[in-house]
């Protein structure tokens, strides 16, 4: 059974840092793609960013500068560093993995930046 779990998330004030965690379980995540979205109160779910197969990071322009994507496929594992962070961040993160339109999904972690 595929599992992707979510870590990290937590309260933090504007200007602050977290990284998230996505352990995965079930699959082995050296040949997906690994994405971050993430989906505010009221707000459709939208990408953040995602990192291939072969190592290349992708951001939204929101977050580009301040995030950092990366991947260990030793530890099965994808994270995503965050800093300088602000209010508009604030979101529930889910951690994705997709190969040849598969997609996986955890349950979210949630991230809230106080001003």
């Amino acid at each position: 059974q595929v599992q992707l779990v979510e870590s990290g998330g937590g309260l933090v004030q504007s200007g602050g840092s977290l990284r998230l965690s996505c352990a995965a379980s079930g699959m082995i995540i050296s040949s997906y793609s690994m994405g971050w979205y993430r989906q505010a109160p009221g707000q459709l779910r939208e990408l953040v960013s995602f990192i291939t197969a072969d190592g290349t990071a992708n951001y939204v322009d929101s977050v580009k500068g301040r995030f950092t994507i990366s991947r260990d496929n030793a530890k099965n594992a994808v994270y995503l560093q965050m800093n300088s962070l602000k209010p508009e961040d604030t979101a529930v993160y889910y951690c994705n993995a997709e190969l040849r339109n598969r997609y996986y999904w955890g349950k979210g972690t949630l991230v809230t930046v106080s001003s």
